[in-house]
C-alpha cells in the first residue's frame, strides 16, 4: 500500500505540464545524441548542467535522466539502418541489426529493439521503486566508517571494471580524489592547493571539469578523426514494423535474459551499457541452438543487447539515488545536478525529498513510453541528421559550452579553466586514459574525506575503526577481494576482452 501511495505521489509530480515538457525534451535530446556519433550523453549532460541552475531539482533530474536512457534508444536506429552506432553500447547491435536491414528486415529489427528497450526500462523502473526505499533505510543506519568503506569499494570497483587498463583507471581515480581536495578546508578554514588564485578557494567547479573533459575534450578528439564515409541507408527497405509471431517467440527469452543481466550489471559501479550489451550478446550466442546465425541477421543478437543496455542505464539510478554512490560518470553528473540545487546526495534524499525521488521514478515510465512513440515514426528524420557534417556541429557546441560555464558564476576564470581541462582531456584520450573514473573520484573525494576525518575523530585517531565495525569490515574485505580477483591473469584477460 505504501508503494502504491508513493507511486501516486510520483505520477502527480511527473504528470505536471512543466515536468512532462522537460521529460519530452530530455528523451528527444537523448534520441538525437544517440543517433549522432561523437557526442554522447556524457558530453550533452555536462553541457546542459549550467542550465539546470535555474530549474527545479525535479525537472532538472527528469530531463537529464531522459537524455541518458533516451540515448540508448537512439543508438540502435542508426546501428541497424546505417551500420553506424551513435552510442558505444550500440556497437553490438550493428552485428546482426545491420545484416537484418540488408535482408529487408529493418522494420522487425527496429521494432524488437524498441520492444526490448521498453520492457527493460519498465522492469528496471519497477526495481528502483521496489528496492530503493529498503536500501535507503539500511543506508540511514550507516556511520562515518561505513560510508567511507562503501565509497572506497565503489571507487575501486568502478576503476577495475572501467574500460581500458586497470592501473590507469586506478590512477585516474586517485587524480580525481586529489583534484577534489582543492579549495578551503572544512575544519581549519585554510585554503588548500589554490596557488594564490582566489577563484580556487571554493574549489574547482564540478561543471568546469565535466564540460572541459567530457565536452571540449571529446570534441577536440573527434575533430582529429576523418569524416564518416558515405554509408548505405536502408530507409526504403524498412517495410512493416510489425515483427512476426516467430520473431516475438525467438526474442522473448533474450529480452528477459538481457534485462536481468543488464539490471545486475547496472547496480555495479564502473560497468556501462556497452559491457552489458556485449555480455548479453555472448550469452545469447552460447545459449542459441544456431550460433552460426549470429552475425548474419539473428534477431536474438538485437533483442538481448538492446534490452541489456537499457536495463543497465536505468538500474544505475539505484545506487545513485539510494546510497549517493554514482555507478558511472553520467550518474556522477546527476549527483552534480543535485549539489547545484543545494541538495546533499544520499539516502536522505528519499526521506527529505520524496517528491524528487518518486517523481523521477514515475517520469521514467512516461519517458520510456514517449521513446517508443517517438523513435519509430521519426526514423527518416534521424537518418537525415547523419548527413550534417561534424565540422558544422562542433562550433555551436563549443560556444554553447562556454556560455553555460560563464553563466554559473559569471567568471571568465572558469572558462579558461575549462579550456585547460579540455586540453588535458584530449591528452587523456590520446594516452587511452578513461576520464570517467576521475569524475567519480572528484565527486566522491570530498565526501570520502569528510567521513574519513569524522570516523577518525570519533575513534580518537584509531584507524582500526574501519575493521572493527562489522559492516565497514565487510566492505573492506569485498574491496580487497575485488582487487585480488582482478589481478588474476585469467580474470584480467577476460576483463580486457570485454571492456576493449
Amino acid at each position: 500500500m505504501e508503494l502504491f501511495n508513493n507511486l501516486i505521489l510520483g505520477f502527480s509530480v511527473a504528470l505536471t505540464l512543466q515536468n512532462l515538457a522537460y521529460c519530452f525534451i530530455g528523451v528527444l535530446l537523448g534520441t538525437l545524441i544517440g543517433v549522432l556519433p561523437g557526442i554522447g550523453p556524457l558530453a550533452t549532460i555536462a553541457m546542459l548542467l549550467p542550465l539546470t541552475f535555474n530549474v527545479s531539482a525535479v525537472s532538472a533530474l527528469i530531463m537529464l535522466a531522459g537524455i541518458y536512457y533516451g540515448a540508448q534508444y537512439g543508438g540502435s536506429t542508426t546501428a541497424i539502418l546505417v551500420n553506424l552506432p551513435g552510442e558505444v553500447s550500440a556497437v553490438v547491435t550493428t552485428l546482426d541489426g545491420y545484416q537484418m536491414a540488408k535482408q529487408g528486415r529493418a522494420g522487425p529489427a527496429l521494432a524488437i529493439a524498441a520492444i526490448g528497450s521498453f520492457f527493460a526500462g519498465t522492469v528496471c523502473t519497477l526495481m528502483i521503486a521496489l528496492f530503493g526505499p529498503p536500501l535507503a533505510e539500511i543506508a540511514l543506519e550507516f556511520g562515518a566508517a561505513e560510508y567511507f568503506s562503501l565509497m572506497l569499494m565503489g571507487l575501486v570497483t568502478a576503476a577495475v571494471l572501467a574500460q581500458g587498463d586497470m592501473v590507469k583507471s586506478l590512477a585516474m581515480v586517485a587524480l580525481g580524489l586529489m583534484i577534489g581536495i582543492v579549495g578551503t578546508d572544512v575544519n581549519s578554514g585554510m585554503a588548500r592547493f589554490s596557488f594564490g588564485f582566489s577563484e580556487l578557494t571554493d574549489g574547482i567547479g564540478f561543471i568546469v571539469i565535466a564540460v572541459g573533459v567530457f565536452a571540449i575534450g571529446e570534441i577536440v578528439s573527434n575533430l582529429g578523426e576523418d569524416e564518416v564515409e558515405e554509408r548505405q541507408v536502408f530507409t526504403s527497405k524498412i517495410g512493416s514494423l510489425m515483427p512476426t509471431v516467430e520473431d516475438l517467440k525467438t526474442s522473448f527469452w533474450p529480452i528477459v535474459r538481457g534485462t536481468g543481466l543488464g539490471a545486475f550489471l547496472g547496480v555495479l559501479p564502473g560497468t556501462g551499457p556497452s559491457i552489458a550489451a556485449f555480455s548479453s550478446y555472448m550469452l545469447e550466442k552460447k545459449l542459441s541452438k544456431t550460433p552460426e546465425l549470429f552475425g548474419k541477421g539473428a534477431i536474438a543478437g538485437v533483442a538481448g543487447p538492446e534490452s541489456a543496455n537499457n536495463a543497465d542505464a536505468q538500474c544505475k539510478f539505484i545506487p545513485t539515488l539510494t546510497l549517493g554512490i554514482p555507478g558511472s560518470a553520467v550518474m556522477a553528473l546527476m549527483l552534480g545536478a543535485l549539489t547545484i540545487q543545494g541538495i546533499a546526495p544520499g539516502p536522505q534524499v528519499m526521506t527529505q525529498k520524496p517528491d524528487l525521488f518518486w517523481g523521477l521514478v514515475a517520469s521514467m515510465w512516461i519517458g520510456n513510453l514517449m521513446l517508443v512513440v517517438l523513435n519509430l515514426p521519426l526514423i527518416g528524420l534521424w537518418v537525415t541528421l547523419l548527413k550534417v557534417p561534424y565540422r558544422l556541429l562542433f562550433p555551436s557546441i563549443m560556444v554553447f559550452s562556454c556560455i553555460g560555464i560563464y553563466s554559473v558564476n559569471n567568471s571568465s576564470f572558469d572558462v579558461y579553466l575549462a579550456s585547460i581541462f579540455g586540453v588535458i582531456g584530449f591528452m587523456w584520450v590520446v594516452l587511452e586514459c578513461q576520464p570517467a573514473p576521475l569524475l567519480l573520484g572528484f565527486v566522491l573525494g570530498p565526501l570520502m574525506e569528510e567521513n574519513l576525518r569524522r570516523a577518525m575523530l570519533i575513534s580518537r585517531g584509531d584507524p582500526t575503526v574501519f575493521f572493527t565495525r562489522p559492516i565497514s569490515l565487510a566492505f573492506m574485505i569485498m574491496t580487497l577481494l575485488i582487487l585480488i580477483i582482478m589481478i588474476l591473469p585469467a580474470v584480467r584477460a577476460k576483463r580486457e576482452a570485454i571492456t576493449d
